[in-house]
């Protein structure tokens, strides 16, 4: 009796395993899918002001629409007064 107990156990304990491993799979790759089927993309881009300082931003795009702007922290150079930023105008305000 105590054998026929173990082995059920052991049975139960193994499907148990099992199961969890292939829902972990089934819903980590639907959270990739749906990412990747979505549009989103992310890049960084310098942003400039008047005064020639310019922060990297990671700008976060979902279907050509800005979702998030966030400033990178330490990522700051100041330009000379005389400095000219050579992107086109269309480059610098473009964001998706």
């Amino acid at each position: 009796m105590k054998t026929l107990l173990k082995m059920v156990l052991i049975i139960v304990f193994i499907a148990i395993c099992v199961s969890a491993f292939f829902l972990n799979s089934y819903l980590t790759g639907n959270v990739i899918r749906e990412t990747s089927n979505s549009n989103y993309y992310m890049y960084t881009k310098a942003i400039c002001n008047s005064s020639n300082s310019c922060q990297d931003t990671q700008i976060t795009c979902k279907q050509n629409k800005t979702i998030s702007m966030v400033p990178i922290k330490g990522a700051v150079i100041q330009y000379e007064k005389d400095w000219v930023d050579p992107r086109s105008k269309e480059e610098i305000e473009k964001l998706c």
